[in-house]
């Protein structure tokens, strides 16, 4: 398959909300951008046709992600007319484990290379301090929900909102913000946050702030549903009703990846930490792997349903992506509908579109006839 015929059948393609004639129309660009996205991976041509699934997830998955973040920008950019506007949030929640990480370091590159400022923030960085951590656990003892950095709660609410504050008002040349960052390795893997010497610097003006997150978007259930699924869960679920207001309504446009099956973290996990003891470096054993990822299976079966039906907190149609990955990462040939307030209900007529269609012509001959024959009926009378 050539590159333009691998973007047509992209199964992600008209959720992106692009048509083939759209890709054809600006071609040019969709394929100076794809030559980005493979140099970032260092993906040559001759990788891609020889190995199906590299080219695949350049001209299928990231390039038609990208496209939709650049759509989103340009009408942003638009929206705010001779103002200059404040950098585009895109919100990306997806598990830990799928891809977050590689995809947003790709479209932070991408961005960058075509002189749109990017920079990229992750709730990790705004965990709270060890000696924080610590006190929570403390006081909460019998709770194993948050005896490690984590789940709701173990964030530094202030310290997030402050800092997206602070890229927001990039706008300018010479102005700057510390970004903060945190050290996962310190006190024997329990972590603290880095350093401020170590804090990158972001400099303005800023097009796109990337923010991502295992939990992004989350939506605190009923606290007996909340419970129901884990009895510590309860103490998280108060927390995360502080999330929206803090945080997610800094998101300006939402990419959600879903996954088919939660449990799929378990073996990402595995294979990463697999991977590091391979190469020689610390890793968890299995059996820490799994003690570290139940610790997030609550929240997951808790609000995962909830954000694949309803999207994100703020997430509005038109402004929200989800795309599904399977469990080797790459994208299910059938996507589902894009969640909206009735996401169900449109779903349900998309997926049984044979059955209504003839319904819907019959129905609508149905009406021409009668407005018809009312009308021989006026003439007659």
């Amino acid at each position: 398959m050539t590159p333009e015929d691998l973007v047509l059948a992209s199964p992600i393609l008209g959720n992106c909300g692009f048509s083939a004639d759209d890709v054809k129309a600006d071609w040019k660009f969709w394929l100076d951008a794809a030559a980005r996205i493979a140099s970032h991976l260092k993906f040559s041509d001759v990788d891609m046709n020889a190995e199906e699934s590299k080219g695949a997830r350049v001209y299928q998955y990231y390039l038609p992600v990208f496209m939709w973040c650049h759509k989103q920008l340009m009408a942003h950019k638009e929206c705010s007319g001779d103002v200059t506007p404040s950098p585009l949030v895109i919100g990306i929640s997806a598990p830990q484990g799928c891809g977050k990480s590689t995809i947003v370091a790709c479209l932070q590159e991408v961005f960058n290379s075509m002189d749109l400022a990017a920079a990229s923030i992750s709730i990790d960085d705004f965990y709270l301090t060890y000696a924080d951590q610590t006190a929570l656990a403390q006081a909460h003892p019998e709770n194993s929900l948050v005896q490690l950095r984590g789940n709701a709660c173990s964030h530094d609410m202030a310290l997030g909102t402050s800092t997206l504050t602070s890229l927001r008002s990039l706008t300018e040349s010479g102005r700057k913000v510390l970004v903060p960052r945190y050290d996962k390795s310190k006190n024997q893997g329990r972590g603290d946050r880095a350093d401020q010497a170590s804090w990158p610097v972001v400099e303005g003006p800023l097009s796109v702030i990337l923010f991502e997150g295992w939990m992004l978007g989350f939506r605190p259930v009923e606290m007996e549903e909340a419970v129901r699924v884990d009895a510590d869960l309860g103490i998280v679920n108060e927390a995360l009703k502080d999330y929206k207001n803090a945080w997610d309504s800094f998101v300006d446009c939402w990419l959600v990846v879903k996954v088919q099956d939660p449990e799929y973290v378990f073996r990402w996990r595995l294979q990463a930490e697999q991977a590091m003891r391979t190469s020689g470096m610390p890793g968890m054993t299995d059996d820490q792997v799994k003690d570290f990822v139940t610790r997030y299976m609550p929240a997951y079966k808790a609000y995962l349903p909830g954000l694949y039906s309803k999207g994100p907190t703020t997430g509005t149609k038109g402004k929200t992506l989800m795309i599904e990955v399977d469990e080797n990462r790459g994208l299910v040939p059938s996507q589902s509908v894009p969640a909206s307030p009735l996401g169900s209900v449109y779903q349900f007529l998309f997926r049984n579109i044979q059955f209504w269609a003839p319904l819907i012509i019959l129905l609508i001959l149905l009406i021409k006839h009668r407005a018809s024959a009312g009308t021989s009926k006026s003439r007659i009378s």
